[in-house]
């Protein structure tokens, strides 16, 4: 398949907070024609998400934080709850994801489980998503957690039922897909 596509002229629109290019491509068809086509490309690196979850209490830990983009596209408020997760910056996944669960639960996780990786919006992003699981219990609560505020961030820490987690889902009070998956995972695999 690569032998199809030929990247003919690369142009950088925006490298403001993430890279966005416009990239031009011939791409040859099964039926042999070939086709150059023009698509955007926003780079931001790859990332780690991780559902914290608790089988005595049958809780999870998500957060609440405010996101423009929703904000743009409807959501009245721009809150989102979701799952912890970060940008990779030059770390492996794992190291990201226990990095990122303490600066934004307060949780010091000791074992995660990769499992499983996944394009979010492969029609315009680069970005892999690296997805974890963990334990967590109170004795590994060692910060309030919240986010760095040298990156501006202001992240309510939320510990939920699993079932409230489920209903906030169904309801739609829960509209990230990251958080989506994980949740469908810990109920799929009888996790709690």
């Amino acid at each position: 398949m690569i032998d199809n596509i030929k990247i003919l002229d690369t142009e950088i629109l925006s490298d403001n907070w993430y890279i966005l290019k416009k990239i031009t491509y011939e791409y040859v068809k099964k039926d042999g024609t070939r086709l150059t086509q023009s698509r955007e490309s926003y780079d931001r690196g790859n990332g780690a998400t991780i559902l914290l979850y608790n089988k005595s209490q049958k809780t999870v830990i998500l957060t609440r934080q405010f996101r423009l983009p929703t904000f743009v596209n409807g959501n009245e408020s721009g809150m989102l709850i979701e799952s912890c997760a970060g940008l990779l910056d030059k770390d492996n996944a794992e190291d990201c994801i226990r990095r990122e669960t303490e600066e934004e639960t307060g949780y010091k996780i000791t074992d995660v489980q990769k499992i499983f990786e996944a394009y979010m919006s492969p029609g315009s992003v680069t970005e892999i998503l690296y997805f974890f699981i963990a334990e967590y219990s109170k004795e590994m609560k060692v910060t309030d957690g919240g986010g760095l505020e040298e990156e501006e961030e202001n992240i309510e820490v939320l510990e939920l039922e699993i079932e409230e987690a489920m209903n906030m889902l169904k309801s739609g009070e829960i509209k990230d897909a990251k958080t989506i998956m994980l949740l469908q995972y810990i109920k799929l695999n009888n996790i709690l």
